[in-house]
């Protein structure tokens, strides 16, 4: 393309144990604001390293038109230090030999004309809203929050201005302001952007919409499948109203083309029921006409290859309905249907399920009420859920009173990998029989050869579905569900999934969100706010 600014030719690659985690993938990717989506393992965040030169392809190329800078989503497990992020350790280095009096050559080489590059990152640091001195710079990056690794990233990007910044899943552990801070930098941003991300508030501002898919997987012949690419014009809205109507031409040509092959099937059933009467019509004649044996043969042949051409000009389009049958279908994308029933975790509208006191007044939630629980990073939200957890246990928690079960689904779920996931479910639940635990994950859509598979094989999104099966068929049966940013990773798939098992849900929820379109679905009609450590209902 010749305003591409990524072009991928084949791009294939192969973990050591010969897992592929992309396979033949080509394509290109336009200069402007794009969202690259797709389900969780389709290889996004293997892509983005393959862009920066952090992994080499397998075979294949990639191209990138300018310099590349990227806000990856695992800085808070970086052992680096701030500056080490932003990318001027080395310049800091240098600044502090000549300051002792190391007049080396060298020193100078690498300050260039960056004298002023702590005062420039400091000012950096402070537009994407994490305020640090200069004497800050060295510190670690596992010292901060995961709302300010993210704030320091962004601040790299400030400081470099790349003609490509690639984000992945820059939102995910950010609060409201952290998030605003992210749509101000994509706003200001004058290059390219790269957005990893399923924060379908942060794709309403992208030029278009990059769906990847197909990770490698093989075939019934066994042959691997080439992973694949596909743009759409326009924001997240518009892919959402163009695949919707997309869908639905879809779902109108394959009914059409089922009824095709249904009359084809018919007419090749008519065919063959008046060829059969024919030839018993012929084989009579010819019995009736005493032909001698050679005339008699040669009438039969001719018979049979009228016979066997009619047949396989029937046949020839029945294959070709049926193969317009198979192509119809394989564009229908399959829709996620929750179908769990959770009849022990209702609550009646009048009871209480939980009082908190807080700054002089007291906030319950009665029957199955929806609550959403704001305030900024660090503010005490989690401190919350564990002073409900603890009181729930019988254990004295001034100030907090439970009424009813709770299940907690926090925002790190710890399985252990190596178990399946029928072991992990039944572990947390062995009062619970294998068959209904199977027919749960069901309805959870972990179907068919999931259940028997290592938790370690799964996605980020089916390892929640597992957490999410442990709480809910639990004994006694959670009435009160705190969730814990559960959105926080998932793909879009797997958050229709989630919203699907909180709709089957009758008990009251408490949930940490930044997603205000995953709110409104799952029903949050209140909000509660922590601000300087006081709870408080917010209007």
């Amino acid at each position: 393309m010749e305003h591409a600014l990524i072009t991928l030719d084949s791009l294939t690659y192969t973990w050591p144990d010969g897992t592929a985690a992309l396979s033949g993938l080509t394509g290109s990717i336009a200069r402007g604001r794009t969202g690259l989506i797709g389900a969780n393992g389709a290889g996004k965040t293997t892509l983005v390293r393959l862009l920066t030169g952090e992994l080499r392809p397998t075979c294949g190329h990639v191209h990138i038109h300018g310099s590349v800078g990227v806000l990856p989503q695992d800085l808070a497990l970086s052992d680096q230090t701030v500056a080490e992020v932003l990318g001027i350790d080395q310049v800091l280095a240098a600044l502090e030999a000549v300051e002792t009096g190391d007049a080396d050559v060298a020193h100078f080489d690498v300050i260039g004309q960056d004298w002023d590059i702590a005062a420039r990152a400091c000012q950096a640091l402070a537009a994407a809203g994490l305020p640090l001195g200069e004497e800050e710079l060295g510190r670690p990056m596992r010292t901060l929050s995961g709302g300010e690794t993210m704030k320091a990233g962004l601040a790299s990007l400030h400081l470099h201005r790349p003609e490509l910044a690639i984000l992945d899943e820059p939102t995910n552990n950010l609060d409201a302001a952290g998030r605003e801070h992210v749509r101000g930098l994509i706003d200001s941003w004058r290059g390219s952007l790269l957005i990893i991300s399923h924060d379908r508030q942060l794709l309403a501002g992208v030029d278009r919409i990059v769906e990847l898919y197909g990770t490698g997987t093989r075939d019934a012949a066994g042959e691997l499948q080439a992973s694949t690419m596909r743009t759409w014009e326009g924001s997240f809205a518009d892919y959402r109203r163009q695949l919707a109507a997309e869908q639905e031409a879809a779902e109108q040509e394959a009914v059409t083309a089922r009824s095709k092959l249904g009359k084809q099937k018919r007419k090749r059933i008519e065919a063959q029921i008046k060829l059969d009467r024919r030839q018993r019509t012929a084989k009579q004649a010819v019995k009736d006409a005493k032909l001698p044996p050679i005339a008699a043969g040669n009438r039969a042949m001719q018979a049979q290859k009228s016979a066997s051409k009619l047949t396989g000009t029937h046949a020839d389009r029945e294959a070709a309905a049926r193969q317009e049958v198979h192509e119809a279908e394989a564009r229908i994308r399959q829709r996620v249907v929750i179908d769990i029933e959770l009849p022990d975790t209702a609550v009646s509208a009048g009871r209480t399920v939980l009082e908190v006191d807080s700054g002089g007044q007291t906030l319950s939630i009665r029957g199955p009420e929806r609550v959403a629980l704001a305030g900024p990073n660090g503010a005490g939200k989690t401190t919350l859920f564990n002073r409900i957890m603890t009181a729930a246990h019988r254990r004295e928690e001034p100030g907090v009173r439970v009424i009813a079960e709770p299940g907690l689904l926090p925002q790190r779920i710890l399985l252990d990998p190596q178990l399946s996931v029928l072991e992990t479910v039944r572990r947390a639940v062995p009062h619970v029989d294998p068959h209904t635990v199977r027919a749960q994950l069901a309805g959870l859509q972990l179907k068919k050869d999931r259940p028997d598979r290592p938790v370690g094989q799964l996605s980020g999104g089916e390892r929640l579905r597992v957490a999410l099966a442990q709480l809910l068929l639990a004994d006694p049966a959670p009435q009160l569900l705190l969730l814990d940013e559960p959105t926080n990773n998932l793909d879009l798939e797997s958050i229709e999934v989630l919203v699907g098992a909180l709709s089957a849900y009758q008990g009251a929820l408490i949930v940490v969100s930044h997603d205000v379109e995953f709110l409104d679905e799952i029903g949050c009609t209140r909000t509660w706010e922590i601000t300087d450590g006081i709870l408080s209902e917010a209007h």
